[in-house]
C-alpha cells in the first residue's frame, strides 16, 4: 500500500505510476498479465483516479495495452524489442565509451572495479535485483566519465528499459555462467579504460553489448518463455 506522505511533493499519479513502473520492468507485473484498475487502486490504497492516469502513462511509454471494455494489459516483449534496444545502446554506449577513456579519473576507475564485481544467486529475488542495478549503474558511471550529460541521459533511459528484459534473463541463464560472464566483461572494460584507449574502449564496448544481447535471446529462445514473442 502506497501513502499519501511517501513523497511530500509526488501526487498519487506518480507515486502509482512509479510504483506500476517497476512492477513490470521487474516482471513482478509480468508481460502479458491482466490488470484492472480496482484491483489496483485496492492493492496500493488509493482511488482508481491516480491508477488509471498511471496506466495511461504506462500506455503512452509502451509499457501498457489499454483494451476497451475490458481493462488493460501488460504488453508483452518481443525479440524485435530487444534488437531495437541494442542497436541504440551499441551506438551511443561505444561512443561513450571511447569519450570516457579519454576523460575518465582513478575515483571513477575505481568505482568502476567495485561494480563490475556484482553477481547474483538465481532463487534470491533481492540478488537479483542487486544485480541488475549494480550493472546498470556500471554502465552509467562508463558513461558518465565521458562528460556528455545528453549521452548519460539517453543511455539511463535505454538501461532503465534493458532492466525488464535482464529480470527475464536472468531467471532463465545459469547463474554461474552469467556471473563469471559479467564480471569478466566487465572487469576488460575496467582495464582498458586504465589504458586510456579510446578506440579499443569503442571496440570492447561493442562486443561486450553484442554479446549481451545474443546471450539474452538465445536463453530466451532456447527456455521456451511465452512471454517474449517473435
Amino acid at each position: 500500500m502506497l501513502k499519501a506522505d511517501t513523497q511530500v511533493d509526488m501526487s498519487l499519479a506518480d507515486q502509482a505510476y512509479l510504483h506500476l513502473r517497476q512492477e513490470i520492468i521487474t516482471c513482478r507485473l509480468p508481460p502479458e498479465s491482466e490488470v484492472s484498475e480496482h484491483d489496483l487502486a485496492k492493492r496500493l490504497g488509493m482511488s482508481k483516479t491516480p491508477v488509471h492516469e498511471a496506466l495511461a502513462r504506462l500506455a503512452m511509454e509502451g509499457f501498457v495495452e489499454i483494451v476497451p471494455r475490458r481493462g488493460s494489459r501488460i504488453k508483452p516483449v518481443t525479440i524485435k524489442d530487444i534488437n531495437d534496444l541494442f542497436v541504440a545502446r551499441l551506438a551511443l554506449e561505444s561512443k561513450a565509451a571511447s569519450l570516457a577513456a579519454i576523460h575518465i579519473t582513478e575515483q571513477q576507475l575505481n568505482e568502476l572495479d567495485k561494480l563490475a564485481k556484482a553477481s547474483y544467486t538465481k532463487q534470491e529475488e533481492a540478488s537479483i535485483d542487486y544485480f541488475i542495478e549494480a550493472n546498470k549503474n556500471f554502465h552509467i558511471a562508463v558513461a558518465k566519465a565521458s562528460g556528455n550529460p545528453r549521452l548519460v541521459a539517453l543511455i539511463t533511459s535505454l538501461l532503465e528499459e534493458s532492466a525488464r528484459f535482464f529480470y527475464i534473463g536472468a531467471r532463465m541463464r545459469d547463474v554461474s555462467d552469467l556471473n563469471m560472464e559479467t564480471n569478466q566483461e566487465h572487469n576488460q572494460i575496467v582495464q582498458v579504460l586504465r589504458k586510456h584507449d579510446s578506440a579499443a574502449t569503442h571496440d570492447i564496448i561493442l562486443k561486450h553489448t553484442e554479446s549481451t544481447r545474443t546471450g539474452l535471446i538465445h536463453a530466451i529462445v532456447n527456455s521456451g518463455n511465452m512471454s517474449v514473442s517473435l
